[in-house]
């Protein structure tokens, strides 16, 4: 989890290019990852209590492997991203390659896999809550960004569901 936040905050940053970033929208991202952070953090350390075969628990690893492979998508489709533009563009040009192949928003597919396997891996109520927050915002995003895509680019691939591939 610290890695994750560690890697958003301060690599993944310096490796967009585009147009600069609202910092009003930066201060309340980080409030509110803070107050997320130490309610999914008070949670684990102060209520929660697991039996002590709990790695070996059926939970526990698919949730890790689930979260693992969110994890991985949503590294891999960030990349592929940044990969978009060169330096000092800012236009928008069609995602392709990995998820991409089949959804407007792999990135968002990646990251939502992934708070739902840690859902899974902690069994807690915190993080169930924070996995369906996560679907709740970004979700929407993703099929808005879907819909820009259609309307913009006349040769998208119609194939392309917005978030879940096949699916949605």
């Amino acid at each position: 989890l610290c890695f994750l936040v560690y890697l958003r905050t301060f690599i993944y940053p310096f490796f967009t290019r585009g147009r600069p970033f609202p910092l009003q929208l930066l201060f309340f991202g980080t409030l509110f990852c803070i107050y997320n952070g130490f309610l999914q953090g008070y949670y684990l350390i102060y209520c929660a209590e697991y039996p002590n075969d709990w790695c070996t628990d059926i939970r526990f690893t698919s949730g890790l492997l689930l979260f693992l492979l969110g994890m991985g998508i949503n590294i891999h489709s960030d990349l592929l991203l940044r990969q978009l533009r060169k330096p000092g563009e800012v236009t928008y040009k069609i995602p392709q390659g990995g998820l991409f192949t089949y959804v407007s928003g792999a990135n968002y597919f990646g990251e939502i896999v992934e708070w739902f396997g840690f859902a899974i891996a902690t069994w807690s109520l915190p993080a169930f809550a924070f996995a369906f927050f996560t679907l709740c915002c970004i979700g929407p995003r993703a099929y808005h960004h879907h819909r820009y895509y259609l309307k913009t680019f006349t040769d998208y691939p119609k194939s392309r569901k917005a978030l879940i591939p096949f699916v949605f």
